[in-house]
């Protein structure tokens, strides 16, 4: 559990460092290149990470969890040819993809609004190669449980690519430029992180090996489902963004009423609600190999341990932001965005925290043990669920119907998947209760943090109420869990103390073997 619980950190900090590092070099991008230049990049871009799903999202994935399984066993050489056959394969795959975009480009060009969009989708043609020589080295390495070479090959991407972009984008130059730019940017990236963990891949012991149809068969079975499901996913956001301002039009706002309401709930509201699952996603990535090799290992005890404090962990991770945003929500618009409807709307979302980060584990969790595809067919389940809501709510409940239609899939889903593990595992997970105790908890929490930043808004400065609150919020929250025993916070303090004290006992130890 303590090696879990240190990659748990490494992975969420690597994470947050190079999600700063793009949110950084977006800001750069949106000063030097201007909107146009940025628009132009965006729509080639939304494009190109559709192909892009389809090469590097189950693939990786399955790599990782069969890579596992064969360091279990110990069969190096059937490892070997698991890389061999996921490298010609996604290489071919990439390659075909890329040939398709060039033969109907023509068509391509009709589903963009400007036709220099085409010029920058053949620009990142080449990124897709190298990406999806990429996915395979680096599934490997997760495999292997090489989790900081893992961080860092992401870390190495997005710091080359930003240094690239500052080096050859100006603001001398004109929009289609920049945007050209930005494409060759994204490619030589995209080719030095391929060099990069390729190299470490071979560092680190990797080999390669002969083509074998026995790996082949069941790689192309168990990633197709999850490529499938990502690439439904990523065809949902156009959607929504289609369903939600028709609607709101249909019911009497105005065009532009419509959008700058969606531009608000979907442009800053709902980037917030997946905060949480940065440190979710970094268990979630954490357990792929740990359960793999359990599985191998035909460990039992130690599947369900794995499945029931995972499930356990992001429920309450989720729940801890679940009064900040209640009980400050307005204030953190207002801070962030300078907008009231946004901190109004983030208050209402809040309760989708909780779903949304059972549905991510859940999901990763079925993924893990070999479920993909009854994990794909709940997610179609929770999202015509979700589009049926977004047609129907909104001449009851506005723009709301966008949070409660997200809601009610993820809460679908989180319970579809939630009763396909029980049966799997078949454990007691006591997720019922676990989800009625921290309900009790938000309330009491929320509306002390609601108290609290009022009476400071009159005091201190929004920033300092904001800290305030935070504390309070996250606090309250954590000694309420400890007093009804949802978690131990003494057994967390004295491994905390144990972990400190270690290393002045080692120092002492040494101390005296030198006198």
């Amino acid at each position: 559990m303590k090696s879990l619980f240190k990659t748990v950190v490494l992975i969420t900090v690597f994470s947050f460092l190079t999600r700063i590092l793009g949110f950084l070099f977006r800001v750069i991008l949106s000063r030097v290149v201007g909107a146009e230049g940025l628009g132009l990049y965006q729509v080639a871009s939304s494009v190109f990470m559709v192909l892009m799903t389809i090469i590097a999202s189950g693939l990786p994935f399955v790599i990782s969890r069969m890579t596992a399984s064969n360091q279990a066993s110990k069969d190096n050489k059937k490892q070997a040819s698991l890389i061999t056959v996921a490298f010609i394969y996604s290489l071919i795959l990439s390659i075909l993809l890329c040939l398709i975009v060039v033969v109907f480009r023509g068509v391509f060009a009709k589903f963009m609004t400007d036709e220099r969009c085409l010029q920058i989708l053949i620009i990142l043609l080449p990124s897709l190669i190298f990406s999806s020589v990429y996915s395979v080295f680096r599934g490997a390495l997760w495999g292997q449980g090489n989790y900081f070479a893992l961080c860092v090959t992401e870390f190495y991407e997005q710091v080359v690519r930003m240094l690239l972009g500052i080096i050859v984008i100006s603001s001398t130059f004109s929009a289609i430029e920049n945007a050209l730019k930005i494409g060759w940017t994204m490619t030589l990236a995209c080719l030095l992180s391929m060099i990069y963990v390729i190299l470490l891949y071979f560092y680190y012991g990797g080999k390669l090996g002969r083509w074998r149809k026995d790996q082949f068969v069941p790689l192309v079975r168990q990633s197709t489902p999850i490529t499938l499901m990502r690439v439904v996913g990523s065809f949902m956001q156009p959607l929504i963004a289609f369903i939600i301002p028709a609607r709101l039009v249909a019911i009497g706002y105005t065009s532009s009423q419509a959008l700058s309401l969606y531009g608000v709930a979907v442009g800053m509201t709902m980037p917030l609600l997946f905060i949480p699952t940065t440190i979710i996603g970094s268990l979630s990535t954490a357990l792929v190999p740990d359960i793999s090799t359990a599985i191998a290992q035909n460990n039992q005890k130690h599947i369900e341990e794995r499945v029931s404090s995972s499930i356990f962990f992001a429920l309450f991770i989720s729940s801890i932001f679940v009064p900040v945003f209640v009980g400050m929500g307005e204030q953190i618009g207002l801070f962030l965005y300078d907008n009231i409807m946004s901190g109004t709307l983030l208050q209402s979302a809040a309760w989708v925290l909780i779903p949304l980060g059972l549905t991510n584990m859940t999901s990763s969790l079925l993924n893990s043990l070999g479920l993909e595809r009854r994990s794909f067919i709940n997610f179609i389940i929770g999202g015509v669920i979700m589009f049926i809501s977004l047609w129907v709510l909104p001449p009851l409940i506005g723009i709301n119907a966008l949070v409660w239609g997200m809601g009610l899939n993820y809460l679908v889903v989180a319970i579809l998947n939630f009763i396909l593990l029980k049966k799997k595992v078949r454990c007691d997970l006591k997720l019922t209760k676990k989800v009625i105790k921290i309900a009790l908890l938000v309330l009491p929490s929320s509306a002390l943090t609601a108290f609290v930043v009022s009476l400071s808004e009159y005091v201190f400065p929004l920033f300092i109420t904001l800290v305030i609150g935070g504390v309070i919020a996250v606090g309250s929250f954590v000694l309420l869990a400890s007093t009804i025993n949802l978690i131990d916070i003494r057994a967390f303090m004295i491994m905390a103390k144990k972990r400190i004290n270690l290393p002045k006992l080692k120092l002492k130890k040494k101390a005296k073997n030198n006198v």
